[in-house]
């Protein structure tokens, strides 16, 4: 069979479908329907359980088991481990601390992919959490659809990765850091990846892969190197602490005690940091943004994401503790996002250390900003399928190049509105906002899939999430959200909603999308007589989309 065969084929088994064939026939028939003025048949949404069968992709089966360990890899693997073991540390106060986050986020993120795992292989289909919350929270109608549209569109932008490219490839050649030249760089980035994956798809694949490779190549030899430079320089007769560190700069004490002094124990601070910890997880379930392009998507789905934590995990811990082996424990307080750099050049010197490292870590991070605009385009693609949008044909079609065009344009815009505002410490206020309403989508996927645990028994589940750990999820979901209105004496001290604002934003946006909602879905409707319902078309690309309808109310 050729891959477009494959692509098209039904991904369950044939009795599987047949069953949920017969239980969607049934379904259709009890369906109220409505003829549309052209003789299309429009149906409510959600009035059958097709989501269960995958859907084709008119662009293709084209990812394999290696595209796709590298596009989830290159999504985690992004300016994380590069720019927030500093910034975790100055704001939590010791290493210990620091570390054991590290640790308890990667824990917590199994238990967040078990979530995704148990619906990805339940509904296999691009969209991801876009797919799970419509499939789980069918009614107010439309609402959970206008709230992800929303956050999608207006959060989900790769801002953070072009500027952490900037600023290393600006360290890198020598060049004076302002405000106004890394946010031009970070622009041109995010400008030329958008053209790429736009007119020259397959060519963006492959950059990602060989970025992707890069990029893990150089974690593995930046956590390598640690302790060879220390045992090479302490093996010198002539040693003293200052051929690695200055004398008046202050060495960590591996010691359990002095790994613990000077812990900030705020329970608003350890959330605020673990958030950024746990932003650096994000992207394990990168895949289930796509998997109508993936091969075998099931089964790579579960292989590739376990590896992909297993690697990250090892990654994070080990380079932690290269950064503290090597630079000094106040140099790594004040380093902000470049202590990567502070690192290579301590190691390296000069030249290669402050020159050639850190060019090599904006490369990992333009890696990742392609991945995230790959597989977001995706989703918003998927967002314009749902009728909801203005110019929705336009949004979900992939002419002319054969590429999400239009899902593209709708990530690109926020990105580039982010990267050029005017503000402070931008980097650490994106993660926050971002993570702040992923939490509440991540608390309401995963009381969703315990709900269908009970709701919906007959649904196939090829992968079942441990009951324990999702409700787990769920707890420190909550607690997330509460943390930020339980300030540290620090920002007690200071203003009390600069310590919210990320909360308050993200919380915005939300209600944004609420009142949205209620106009268009609510109050317009009663005001000129009609109600909304969902009419199916197919592109001349082979692309399905929902136009959404106002049919006379009766």
């Amino acid at each position: 069979m050729s891959d477009s065969e494959g692509s098209r084929s039904p991904l369950l088994s044939s009795s599987s479908i047949a069953s949920k064939t017969s239980y969607n026939s049934i379904a259709r028939e009890a369906a109220p329907r409505h003829s549309a003025p052209d003789g299309d048949v429009v149906h409510r949404p959600h009035d059958v359980d097709d989501d269960v069968v995958p859907e084709t992709s008119a662009i293709g089966r084209t990812i394999t088991w290696p595209s796709a360990y590298i596009l989830t890899i290159s999504r985690v693997l992004g300016s994380g481990i590069f720019a927030t073991p500093g910034v975790i540390l100055a704001s939590v106060g010791s290493p210990g601390l620091a570390l054991t986050l590290w640790a308890v986020g990667a824990v917590v993120a199994y238990f967040g992919l078990a979530v995704s795992l148990e619906y990805g292989s339940m509904l296999p289909r691009s969209g991801g959490e876009k797919v799970y919350l419509e499939y789980t929270y069918r009614r107010p109608r439309y609402l959970i659809s206008v709230l992800i549209a929303f956050q999608a569109i207006l959060l989900g932008f790769t801002a953070s990765n072009c500027i952490v490219f900037a600023r290393y490839l600006l360290f890198g050649l020598g060049f004076r850091d302002d405000s106004f030249t890394h946010k031009s760089i970070a622009v041109a980035l995010l400008t030329a990846i958008t053209l790429v994956h736009v007119c020259f798809m397959k060519t963006g694949i492959f950059i990602q892969n060989v970025l992707g490779w890069i990029k893990i190549g150089l974690i593995v030899f930046m956590i390598s190197v640690a302790p060879v430079a220390v045992f090479w320089h302490t093996s010198r007769e002539d040693y003293t602490p200052s051929h690695v560190m200055p004398t008046n700069h202050s060495e960590l004490n591996w010691t359990w005690e002095g790994l613990w002094v000077g812990t900030i124990w705020s329970w608003g601070t350890i959330a605020t940091s673990f958030l950024k910890v746990y932003y650096s997880y994000v992207g394990l379930n990168n895949l289930n943004n796509v998997l109508n392009e993936v091969k075998d998507p099931i089964r790579t789905l579960k292989s590739v994401t376990r590896a992909a934590l297993l690697t990250v995990t090892a990654m994070y811990l080990f380079a932690n503790v290269a950064f503290l082996t090597v630079v000094p424990l106040d140099e790594v307080k004040t380093s902000g996002e470049l202590i990567a750099a502070l690192f290579f050049q301590r190691v390296f010197g000069a030249t290669v250390g402050r020159r050639i490292l850190p060019i090599m870590v904006a490369l990992s991070a333009a890696g990742n900003v392609m991945v995230v605009t790959f597989a977001l385009a995706r989703v918003n693609q998927e967002i314009g399928r749902t009728g909801l949008l203005p110019f929705s044909r336009i949004l979900s079609s992939t002419a002319p190049f054969g590429s999400p065009l239009g899902g593209l344009v709708l990530h690109y815009i926020p990105s580039l509105l982010v990267i050029t505002i005017p503000s402070g410490d931008v980097y650490s206020f994106i993660l926050e906002v971002e993570g702040y309403p992923a939490q509440i989508y991540s608390l309401a996927i995963a009381a969703g899939l315990l709900w269908l645990r009970y709701k919906r028994p007959d649904v196939e589940r090829p992968y079942k999430a441990w009951i324990p750990g999702i409700v787990l999820r769920i707890v420190l979901a909550i607690a997330l959200l509460l943390a930020p209105f339980f300030p540290s004496s620090a920002q007690k001290a200071g203003d009390f909603l600069n310590g919210a604002s990320y909360a308050l934003v993200g919380t915005g946006i939300m209600l944004s999308g609420v009142i949205y909602w209620y106009v268009w879905s609510i109050v317009l409707p009663k005001w000129y007589g009609y109600r909304l319902e969902n009419r199916t078309e197919v592109l001349k690309d082979g692309t399905s989309v929902t136009k959404i309808v106002h049919v006379p109310a009766t």
